[in-house]
């Protein structure tokens, strides 16, 4: 683990959100307990079973969280977003990791001990209802994909999964290709379908001219249709 010393201003800047709340007290305890860690492209954050011992932000780059199924099959079950919170629900449900985590390229996280996490929950009830909000609405949308994944057919899966994708990552400068480059078995396993599936219908879509391939690059040029498609499932 890299323990880096930040200023005030650059753990604000890093962590919006959870600075704001705190009082100048606060500030000062969780800046002393603030570690900045790189991970690898493909290196595991955590594990399945593992207890939780911190909080961790995305500042850059993107990471998985997913399961492994049945006959070693991954499933996806979100990805996360630069300053994005993860890894402290199974800490407040007094659990072990269900999920495991891993970067889908270099990342740099800040790790905050739950422990101290939870101090400042219970001194700060306006960060007590941020971790309130966030947990809320994490599980809406964790009942909406799970919903999606299971009823809509192959297309309306894929079609679903370039959208999540766009909205959560963006699009590059030409504003149509997507800013992540996922492998084929990654966009199935985000799309709770075989990598064969997966390819398959991809070049469906880009011979409908709803997408150009690029290798990994896939450039979304009807983004409507593409809508339609997810809708109808």
């Amino acid at each position: 683990m890299v323990k880096k010393e930040l200023t005030e201003a650059e753990i604000a800047e890093s962590i919006p959100d959870l600075w704001q709340p705190l009082t100048e007290a606060q500030r000062e305890y969780l800046a002393q307990n603030f570690t900045i860690q790189k991970y690898k492209k493909n290196e595991v954050i955590y594990c399945e079973g593992e207890t939780p011992q911190y909080m961790m932000c995305l500042l850059n780059g993107k990471v998985k969280i997913y399961k492994d199924g049945v006959g070693g099959r991954s499933q996806i079950i979100r990805v996360v977003k630069n300053k994005e919170y993860f890894a402290y629900r199974a800490y407040f449900a007094h659990e072990n990791f269900v999920t495991a985590a891993a970067a889908f390229e270099p990342c740099t996280m800040c790790l905050i001990p739950m422990a101290v996490i939870e101090e400042l929950v219970v001194q700060n009830a306006e960060l007590a209802m941020y971790f309130i909000r966030q947990l809320s609405k994490d599980l809406g949308i964790s009942d909406a994909r799970t919903v999606n994944l299971t009823q809509k057919h192959i297309r309306g899966r894929l079609a679903e999964s370039l959208l999540f994708l766009k909205d959560t990552y963006g699009l590059e400068e030409d504003q149509c290709t997507l800013s992540i480059y996922l492998s084929r078995e990654d966009l199935a396993n985000l799309s709770n379908m075989t990598t064969s599936n997966a390819i398959r219908t991809l070049s469906n879509f880009a011979a409908e001219k709803l997408i150009i391939i690029d290798g990994r690059k896939i450039k979304i040029v009807d983004e409507e249709k593409l809508k339609k498609i997810s809708k109808i499932g």
